[in-house]
Order: structure tokens, then C-alpha cells, then sequence
């Protein structure tokens, strides 16, 4: 989900630190103690960024962080570990286990939230408030607004979701179940066939600047944003589309 960083932080004090300096930043907050609990909020709703304790109670925080990279639906979710072991070896092994940045404890406030500025910026466009444009068509997530050669264009919360994914993930091909888990949430329950109704909203208010067509239908598979439109193929003028033939005309005149 946008702007969500989950806690995995088993100290309630450092917890509630970090969660009052993530919510004055503009973040919202989940909280969790353990890996039980950290599961099921992932499961629930995939976060920006993950903050990992490495010592927790139940599991380390190293076994979490390869599994969250091992399954393909939180593998490009940063994670930065947060820990008391500052030696390179422990380093390296946090690293090599998953973890885009590693934080020794005791940490300031500021460092903290300049490294997950930094982070989202290398690891995810759609994650940091970064324009995007393709083809003359650009959004601006820092001031929500949409320009389509030069004409602004107007868009619901959701659609303004659905295209700012699209225009982050670019020439991929997604399912309708790949755009609900990704654009409504993992906890969302609706019909795939609502995804439907969104992209053709979405194709009407971009029809108006040509930006159409970026947004492709693969048949029985799901929907593709293009970083080109498409060349229309001119077409004939009626009467050079097809000259009678004889057998036409033997017919016609018998």
C-alpha cells in the first residue's frame, strides 16, 4: 500500500519512537512484535518498506527477510534491518539475506528517515513522489495532478492509482488478480471483473488527449501499459478499398 511502512520491532519503546517519527514524516504505520504477527500483515497488505528487527522473539529477522525475497509478491518490497550488531560480517550476512540498508542501533531519527527517502527512490519509482511521463503523458504523485500533451486531466482516487501503477510498471503484462493484489490490496475482496469497469473509466479520461491506446487488452491475460502508442494504419479511401472484380460484375449484370 502507498505511504505504508510496517515495524517489526519487538521493543515497545523503540516502536512507538519509530512510529511517532514515521507519522509525523507522513507515513502511515503497521506494528508488529514478532514474525507471526508480521506475516500476517503482509499477507493482509503489502507495505512500502519494512523496517526488520534482526533479534526477535519467535524467528530472526534474517530467516524473515529471505523469505519475504523468496516469494514473488514481496520481493521488490525494501527492507531496511535494524539491529545492535555492527560488525562487517553481520553486515554482509544482513545484506546477502535481503535487506536494501542496514541501520546499528542506536540511530537518529533523521538518519533513519533520510535513508528510507533514499531507498525509495533506487528501489521504486512508484514508491517515492517522483513524476513519470511516457509518451506525453505525465503524473505527478507530489501534486496529484495529470498532464496529457500540454491538457490536464482529471482522475478518481482509484484511477489515479491504477495509472500511476501502470506508468510505473511499464511493457508488463498483469492479470486482473495481479492489478487487485497491487492496486486495492491483498485484503480487498472484489470481483476481478472490477478491474474492468476502472481501465475503462481510466480509457475514457485519457481518450480526450490520445493517451488511449498506452493502455493495451492482451486477450485472456490481462492489461499492458505501452511506453509508445501505437502507429495507426491509414486506411484507403472507400472506393480503393475493394474494385469489383469480373466475376462482381458477371454477377450484378446477370
Amino acid at each position: 500500500m502507498d505511504n505504508t511502512i510496517l515495524i517489526v520491532e519487538d521493543d515497545p519503546e523503540l516502536q512507538e519512537v519509530l512510529t511517532l517519527n514515521l507519522h509525523n514524516a507522513g507515513y502511515r504505520v503497521c506494528r508488529a512484535s514478532n514474525i507471526r504477527q508480521a506475516e500476517a500483515l503482509v499477507n493482509a497488505t503489502l507495505p512500502q518498506l519494512i523496517l526488520l528487527d534482526w533479534m526477535l522473539p519467535d524467528t530472526p529477522g534474517l530467516s524473515f527477510a529471505r523469505k519475504l525475497r523468496s516469494e514473488s509478491r514481496s520481493a521488490a518490497v525494501p527492507i531496511i534491518l535494524l539491529t545492535g550488531r555492527d560488525g562487517e560480517s553481520d553486515k554482509i550476512a544482513g545484506l546477502e539475506a535481503g535487506a536494501d540498508d542496514y541501520l546499528v542501533k542506536p540511530f537518529s531519527p533523521r538518519e533513519l528517515l533520510a535513508r528510507i527517502k533514499a531507498i525509495m527512490r533506487r528501489c521504486a519509482p512508484q514508491h517515492a513522489d517522483i513524476a513519470v511521463e511516457i509518451a506525453g503523458l505525465r503524473l505527478d504523485p507530489a501534486s496529484r495532478r495529470i498532464v496529457g500533451n500540454g491538457q490536464d486531466i482529471e482522475l478518481g482516487a482509484l484511477e489515479f492509482r491504477m495509472l500511476r501503477f501502470f506508468m510505473t510498471h511499464p511493457e508488463h503484462v498483469y492479470s486482473r488478480a495481479q492489478l487487485l493484489d497491487a492496486i486495492w490490496g491483498a485484503n480487498v475482496y472484489v470481483e476481478e471483473r472490477t478491474v474492468d469497469v476502472h481501465i475503462r473509466r481510466l480509457r475514457q479520461a485519457l481518450e480526450p488527449t490520445g493517451h488511449k491506446d498506452l493502455l493495451e487488452t492482451v486477450r485472456s491475460v490481462g492489461y499492458c501499459f505501452r511506453r509508445v502508442l501505437p502507429v495507426a494504419t491509414p486506411r484507403l479511401p472507400a472506393m480503393l478499398q475493394r474494385a469489383p472484380g469480373l466475376p462482381d460484375y458477371i454477377r450484378r449484370a446477370a
